[in-house]
């Protein structure tokens, strides 16, 4: 089993410049879907703050996924940098969401 995303020299393989485009452009909307969702959290933070607390399990568990997402785009050899920047606002959102249904 190989470990990361190390390719020996003799089993790399050639790819097209249209497939490398195509792969840029769907990780741009992959990030952009990515961060939509993690940013859709505001108006439960507002609902927290106007008294009205969600359930606190599914930002808990967003924040602990994004964490692990960006943990693991970061360690790479190579780092992941569109796993990396469509996770990072799942921490920030999903803590907050997570925090504010307390302290309200």
């Amino acid at each position: 089993m190989k470990i990361d995303n190390y390719v020996a020299e003799n089993e790399k393989k050639q790819t097209t410049a249209k497939r490398i485009k195509g792969l840029k452009m769907m990780s741009k909307f992959a990030i952009l879907a990515c961060s939509l969702m993690y940013i859709s959290y505001i108006p439960q933070i507002m609902s927290n703050f106007s008294g009205n607390p969600v359930s606190p399990i599914q930002p808990a568990v967003a924040t602990i996924n994004a964490t692990l997402w960006v943990a693991y785009g970061w360690l790479k050899t190579y780092k992941d940098w569109p796993v990396i920047i469509s996770n990072a606002p799942g921490i920030l959102f999903g803590l907050v969401t997570f925090v504010t249904v307390y302290v309200h």
